[in-house]
């Protein structure tokens, strides 16, 4: 069942994504060679506590962090560990928050200091691709559209689009229906209507789209071990253009403030 929300219920979801955003800007100053990445998980359940929500993801099917923290070729659902980020990395950050009844859920990938012309050739198509997404998201539309856009951008770069793993609706439960693929065709899939409101989330691969699972039993990994890159907003469904929930500008003003790479 697909759950429609009023405009009240898109105003909590929307502070539940600001929230989100927030923790996002908060870890950048962390985003270092050195810094561990259990480091940045427990500095972002701190600030989401003290701001009145709670970690979204912190066990939610079990998993044991408030950040799933995915380095180089891991695409998603890494654990934060002793793992100390090094030069060059590129780290995928999804953040959760539960609060007011509403879930948010947004995700941002970081480079650690100087890093590799296709690692941001990579950062630059997975965000480009998602924006293609949204603009493909409006009322009248279908599922299909918006993955259409997502595949044809990011495989025009030469990337490719990881099949296993999609987005979805996100409300008063973080993972609700529709599923939302990151590729598909144009007019097919469940058709979008105002009131939806939905997490887009491309995970695209440096190299081949075929990804296994790590013996952690969470991270997802590319087969060939090339970098994935993930970008993700929640989204409200409107009659035109699609409302943003979630908030980049708030995290790359810190970025260009530290002078890391945006």
């Amino acid at each position: 069942m697909i759950f429609f929300k009023t405009e009240e219920e898109i105003e909590l979801l929307r502070l539940s994504n600001q929230l989100v955003s927030k923790t996002h800007a908060e870890i950048v100053s962390m985003i270092l060679p050195g810094v561990k990445t259990k480091s940045i998980d427990k500095r972002a359940e701190e600030f989401i506590r003290d701001h009145g929500g709670q970690p979204g993801f912190l066990g939610y099917h079990g998993f044991p962090a408030t950040l799933c923290i995915s380095v180089n070729e891991a695409v998603v659902h890494g654990i934060p560990n002793d793992y100390e980020l090094r030069e060059g990395d590129i780290i995928s950050v999804d953040c959760g928050v539960y609060m007011n009844g509403f879930h948010g859920d947004s995700a941002y990938t970081f480079g650690v200091g100087e890093i590799s012309e296709l690692a941001k050739k990579l950062l630059r198509v997975t965000k480009e691709s998602l924006y293609k997404g949204i603009e493909a998201a409006i009322a009248g539309n279908r599922v299909g559209d918006i993955g259409y856009a997502v595949q044809t951008h990011a495989e025009a770069a030469g990337f490719s689009v990881v099949r296993d793993l999609v987005g979805h609706g996100v409300g008063r439960q973080l993972h609700e229906k529709p599923d939302v693929p990151n590729f598909g065709s144009r007019g097919r899939g469940s058709k979008l209507q105002a009131g939806m409101t939905i997490a887009i989330e491309p995970m695209i691969n440096a190299g081949v789209k075929e990804v296994t699972q790590d013996k952690d039993g969470w991270t997802i990994i590319t087969k060939d071990r090339m970098p994935s890159a993930h970008f993700e907003h929640s989204i409200a469904i409107q009659n035109g253009k699609a409302l943003i929930l979630s908030n980049f500008e708030i995290i790359e003003e810190k970025l260009k403030k530290m002078n890391i790479y945006v």
